[in-house]
């Protein structure tokens, strides 16, 4: 993934929202964690891997992919907030485990440890963590990095329509 592309696109996309709803002199980090939190358990609930009591199938993949870069872009958002815009390589030894029921549980441990530390290396951890679990979930960088540059686009007309 070109991570310093996908970060250039955050940022013009934070900047967009900052300014349209005078959100500038605004402390975003609690909310941008809270939300991410969110978007991972609205992932988690589409692949339904937890639901042992229930024999329904997952959501299409188009979705699980959908919601999977609902994280990418607060993960990224996050990373700017804490200041980490230069950085062009997240990658790292794989931060996971062999089921998805354990990586859910590994990225919010990881989320919640980013979140007191807010370090660099905390950051990278939980960004390779989330890749390792998109990659169990069957998407390769490449699905990744197009579906988030789809998703911004619609998150930009989103906001254009008043979303």
């Amino acid at each position: 993934m070109n991570y310093q592309k996908l970060l250039a696109m955050q940022k013009g996309l934070d900047e967009h929202i900052e300014t349209k709803h005078q959100l500038h002199n605004e402390d975003l980090f609690e909310r941008k964690v809270l939300a991410l939190l969110v978007e991972l358990g609205e992932l988690a609930n589409e692949t339904r891997c937890f639901k042992f009591w229930s024999l329904k199938s997952s959501s299409p993949q188009e979705i699980i992919l959908e919601e999977f870069v609902d994280g990418i872009h607060f993960i990224l958002s996050l990373g700017l907030e804490c200041g980490f815009d230069q950085e062009d390589d997240f990658k790292g030894e794989v931060a996971g485990k062999s089921s998805l029921n354990d990586q859910f549980l590994f990225v919010y441990d990881l989320i919640s440890k980013f979140k007191h530390s807010k370090s660099l290396e905390d950051y990278k951890k939980l960004f390779q963590a989330y890749i390792h679990l998109g990659e169990l979930l069957g998407i390769n960088a490449e699905a990744m990095e197009k579906a988030y540059i789809d998703k911004n686009e619609v998150n930009y007309e989103r906001q254009k329509q008043g979303y």
